[in-house]
């Protein structure tokens, strides 16, 4: 999943990069408000693209992660039924 997320982000930052190029470099020669509109849309990309790539999916163990307090660990596991080794 990390690799279809990863490649997922690439595109779309791709599509960012392309659509910013073509604007200025072939768009606005034939008409400038399509220019600005398509910067627009490849100005939404980037927060897209970040939460695409952020996103877990229902295989990431996040929630399964020690927190790093010893003691709220414990209670957590003893709240889950599990027990831990120490």
């Amino acid at each position: 999943m990390y690799a279809r997320r990863r490649r997922s982000y690439f595109v779309m930052m791709g599509c960012c990069i392309a659509l910013f190029v073509l604007a200025w470099g072939v768009v606005r020669l034939w008409s400038v408000p399509v220019a600005v509109g398509m910067c627009v849309v490849a100005m939404v990309i980037p927060p897209v693209a970040a939460m695409v790539a952020n996103r877990r999916g229902p295989e990431d163990r996040w929630w399964d992660d020690p927190s790093g307090d010893p003691q709220s660990d414990e209670w957590w596991d003893e709240l889950d039924g599990k027990k831990r080794p120490r």
